[in-house]
């Protein structure tokens, strides 16, 4: 079975022919498949511990019996014994930690049809905080995404009803919705004196995983959205595509994974291993066997060793940092942006009776230098702030070449280009992408990408340098004498 990272991208192992996919409304983590008798495996942990702790705490177990008895006599609604025992298991988990929860029927249901890849929603990343839903990241070109909503974001309320006192999937159920229905959310964002209100329409949700395009001659630029069980031989099919129009040798590349909330371990771990020739990639560590895992790269490097920059920032969780990670620790990629999410705990699901399940923590991951990620998250290399770029007006300046009586060069060549320029004018010094890269995805888009966006510039710039440094291109001999002495 395959193992996958679920986060509001959930890609959830729920039998072992089943395809991990995404699901866009829940916490950014990762799941594990269970193997036949890992159940039993995981009730009976550390049964030697419990042995030597001696009796069952019996003072509690009354304790929560005489409250069930006090509840049901006493509440002001008659309740079922079956509710009230599902609320005790659902606070049971849920007390545990953000991430583990109670799956009841309609529930765990609506994990394996997230599965499919299709589903009606927002496309939208979330976790709990302070008994509030906290955006992680909007899935790109998904209604959230396209309403304005952002990492970081407070919903408070969803459609006028606060959502303090709901566990996070009832919030992801009031989400979900039929494809053309709307939802009202309540938002409080950093920066705003006053909550705002955002109507959202639902639609049915297809994320693409990979985008690519050519970011000028010989730098190209890999977009990952979220770790789908494709994503690996997409991102190949993907580098293929920027050899072919990168109009000369590939000389640099950026992976964008600013607002990628998680998804398929195996996807993340394929990545890596297709950038990195050798050693451990990531490692997982917890109390039973089946959460101790380590995956390692196979010899060879499909991009050849050119240089890499890796773009993250708080929205980039789970399956995202343990590339971003992997990449950092083997000197593989310049990571740059800002701090990522911190989500290092590995979640399992656990079917139970064929009709319902628990999501349990079970492990922490690692990366290959023994760092965990959990509530730390990656720091950037480079830290560079998402910024507004605005172009200004600059005085035209005369040069050299434009003075009447300049001297010459001294080479004919230099001499011709020169005259050449005064005639034409001067040239624009960067040249622009091929048009032929129009056949790699997304470049139909926004004319020029790296033109409205701060941190992605910053990248471009950097990249060039890194290329000119790495750039085994033997130089000419230096000049050490007349013309008649040059080495030619």
């Amino acid at each position: 079975m395959a193992l996958a990272f679920s986060g509001t991208s959930l890609a959830e192992e729920l039998a072992p022919d089943s395809s991990p996919v995404v699901d866009p409304d829940a916490p950014a983590e990762r799941i594990l498949p269970i193997p036949e008798g890992t159940l039993e495996d995981t009730e009976n942990v550390d049964k030697t511990a419990q042995d030597a702790a001696g009796e069952l705490p019996l003072e509690q177990l009354r304790r929560f019996v005489a409250i069930f008895d006090r509840i049901k006599r006493a509440y002001v609604e008659d309740v079922s014994d079956s509710e009230l025992l599902d609320h005790a298991i659902n606070g049971m988990l849920s007390g545990l930690d953000p991430h583990s929860a109670y799956l009841k029927s309609d529930e765990f249901h609506d994990l394996e049809e997230s599965t499919s890849g299709r589903f009606g929603g927002l496309g939208i990343e979330v976790g709990m905080e302070d008994g509030f839903v906290k955006v992680i990241a909007p899935i790109d070109d998904t209604p959230a995404s396209r309403a304005g909503i952002q990492p970081g974001d407070l919903i408070v309320k969803l459609d006028g009803e606060t959502v303090k006192g709901m566990s996070l999937e009832e919030a992801v159920g009031k989400m979900r919705g039929a494809p053309g229905t709307t939802i009202t959310m309540t938002i409080v964002r950093d920066g705003e004196s006053a909550p705002i209100e955002i109507e959202v329409e639902r639609d049915v949700v297809k994320v693409t995983s990979i985008k690519s395009r050519m970011l000028d001659q010989g730098f190209g630029y890999i977009r990952i959205t979220q770790f789908q069980a494709t994503s690996g031989p997409d991102f190949r099919d993907a580098i293929q595509r920027l050899q072919k129009h990168a109009d000369g040798p590939l000389r640099g590349l950026v992976i964008d994974l600013r607002n990628n909330p998680g998804g398929v371990l195996q996807a993340s771990v394929e990545i890596a291993d297709a950038l990195i020739d050798d050693g451990l990639l990531v490692y997982t560590e917890g109390r039973v066997d089946a959460s101790k895992l380590e995956f390692r790269a196979e010899p060879g490097d499909l991009t050849q060793g050119i240089p890499i920059v890796v773009l993250i920032n708080g929205g980039s969780a789970s399956a995202s940092e343990i590339l971003a990670g992997a990449l950092q620790d083997h000197k593989r990629g310049v990571i740059m942006g800002t701090e990522s999410f911190g989500k290092g705990s590995v979640q399992t699901v656990m079917p139970l009776d064929g009709e319902t399940a628990i999501k349990l923590t079970t492990a922490r991951y690692f990366t290959p230098s023994g760092r965990s990620i959990q509530a730390l998250g990656i720091e950037p290399d480079i830290e560079v702030k998402s910024a507004k770029i605005t172009e200004t007006q600059n005085q035209p300046f005369f040069s050299e070449a434009e003075l009447s009586g300049h001297l010459t060069n001294g080479s004919s060549e230099a001499d011709s280009e020169t005259k050449d320029k005064k005639k034409e004018g001067k040239k624009p010094a960067q040249k622009k992408a091929d048009s032929k890269d129009s056949e790699t995805d997304e470049q139909q888009s926004e004319p020029s990408l790296v033109d409205q966006d701060y941190q992605l510039r910053s990248a471009l710039n950097l990249l060039k340098g890194l290329a000119i440094m790495h750039r085994t291109d033997t130089p000419e001999p230096a000049f050490d004498g007349p013309e008649d002495n040059r080495k030619q």
